[in-house]
């Protein structure tokens, strides 16, 4: 096996370029909740993703079909999926970017704490152990805070739910026989499932129109084909070349890009707990990424959103 090397300066350049798109997806999927109900537009997003990744596949002669005895995994990993997007949808239709995006992306402590349970070597040290409770200090600090723009306790608790549901996703690829399906299939799996599930649950949540424009058919375009699309398959590929912890290090950009492009872009209010959850979840994601023992095999724990 060839030894992957650490990060330099292209890689670098590349995985901030990453992290800023998972960040900026944030904001497209707000802004284009105007246009769409928020379960119905995650289901659109999946319908796209999936069009978008069966042609790349073909294009490039890959077997769509999952190892024998991992397909009902991969149909799983969809369910959580679909979980994940109904949670984080309408967290950002009932909250703020910057209060959403704190919380879900605190995944890495719950992937860590799972982790220390299911995943032999990776016990929570000491220095994993502080950044661990540093985060869930600044995940406590971002539900606390009643002052920060559209504070809401019921879209707190679905970013929350998100990310648990992210984390469980990124376990599964750990843990389970979904290992040996290659990342773009991991994938593949959980958009096609995705699609039908969220699409049939989405008059649950609501109109499924709500007069839609072309800058919400923009935002669809962007989540589909930049977001899952060519970002994901970008970060698998950086996670081919390059040390996985040391792509695991650069995960702490998304919440503060996320944040910044919130208070940039769309005016939010953002006071001072806020920026001091923020700086809580990211130092404590960075101890934990400092010290994980993360699995040379690229998969999809480290994107989404």
């Amino acid at each position: 096996m060839d030894q992957k090397r650490g990060i330099d300066g292209l890689g670098a350049a590349a995985l901030v370029g990453f992290a800023a798109i998972l960040a900026f997806n944030q904001v497209v999927i707000k802004v284009t909740g105007g246009g769409f109900g928020p379960v119905f537009q995650a289901g659109l997003r999946s319908v796209g993703a999936t069009v978008f990744l069966l042609i790349w596949m073909r294009a490039r002669g890959q077997d769509m079909a999952p190892p024998p005895g991992t397909l009902s995994w991969g149909i799983l990993s969809g369910f959580v999926f679909s979980f994940e997007f109904i949670c984080i949808y309408n967290a950002l239709d009932l909250t703020t970017v910057s209060r959403a995006s704190i919380l879900f992306y605190s995944m890495p402590v719950w992937v860590a704490l799972g982790g220390h349970f299911l995943l032999p070597g990776e016990r929570l040290t000491a220095m994993r152990m502080a950044g661990l409770v540093l985060a869930l200090g600044g995940v406590a600090l971002a539900v606390a805070d009643r002052s920060s723009g559209k504070a809401s306790i019921a879209g707190d608790l679905l970013a929350l739910g998100a990310a648990l549901g992210w984390a469980a996703i990124a376990l599964m690829v750990r843990v389970t026989p979904m290992q040996r399906m290659r990342p773009e299939s991991q994938l593949l799996w959980q958009v096609i499932v995705s699609a039908v599930v969220l699409l049939a649950l989405a008059p649950l949540f609501g109109p499924l129109l709500r007069d839609p424009q072309p800058i919400h058919y923009a935002g669809l375009a962007f989540q589909a084909i930049v977001v899952v699309g060519l970002g994901y398959l970008m970060w698998f590929r950086l996670m081919t070349i390059y040390q996985a912890n040391s792509v695991a290090s650069f995960s702490f950009l998304s919440p503060v890009l996320a944040v910044l492009f919130g208070w940039l872009i769309l005016g939010e209010t953002i006071g001072p707990p806020i920026w001091g959850a923020l700086a809580l979840v990211a130092v404590g994601i960075t101890l934990i990424n400092r010290r994980q023992r993360v699995s040379d095999k690229p998969g999809p724990q480290g994107v989404s959103g």
